[in-house]
């Protein structure tokens, strides 16, 4: 029988490989959906590189393991345990900077940048407090998402502020990266 530091190293374990495939995906469908921007393909490849992007990456990671799944849905199963404001608060962060998007279109790549950071910050705190879950994982997806927007809007507003494209590639970028980092420390971390 494994010991709850074990488990939780295994489901730790597992959300770096979640992670870390959310990072490869995110990466691969920024830099083709760029080569498509460059060679003015339709506006429908963007859709057919994310779908491709995820589903290949996802097939490839999660095809062959059926514990990995259940790991994830295992520590998902936490948060149903909350109280309904506690719920509700999760969901604005995650929900909020993303609803925002239709306000503020020309924000797209920041709010995006502090949905995911504000999302996944909100959710480790939450789930420390109220399951007793330290998903250190998720803080550093949610803290470097969130470092990443001032960064963002600077290096947009002085190096790009002629190219959407690129400021929005950057972002895409910074939340490949802020997923790889919190995938690497979950795998790496004993």
């Amino acid at each position: 029988m494994k010991s709850d530091s074990q488990g939780h190293k295994e489901v730790r374990q597992v959300f770096g490989v979640l992670f870390i495939a959310i990072s490869i995906a995110i990466g691969a469908a920024t830099v083709l959906s760029e080569i498509a921007f460059v060679n003015k393909e339709p506006f429908y490849y963007y859709a057919i590189i994310s779908i491709l992007s995820f589903g290949i990456t996802f097939g490839i990671i999660f095809g062959k393991s059926r514990k990995l799944m259940s790991s994830i849905r295992d520590r998902m199963k936490h948060s149903v345990k909350w109280s309904t404001g506690v719920k509700a608060l999760n969901g604005i962060c995650w929900a909020g900077p993303f609803a925002a998007i239709a306000a503020f279109p020309s924000l797209y790549q920041y709010l995006i940048l502090l949905g995911i950071g504000l999302g996944n910050f909100s959710t480790y705190l939450l789930m420390k407090r109220y399951s007793g879950l330290d998903n250190r994982e998720q803080m550093i997806v949610g803290l470097i998402s969130l470092t990443a927007v001032p960064i963002a809007v600077e290096i947009n507003t002085t190096l790009f502020i002629a190219r959407q494209d690129i400021a929005i590639m950057l972002s895409r970028i910074l939340i490949s990266l802020a997923y790889g980092m919190g995938g690497i420390y979950g795998i790496t971390t004993k």
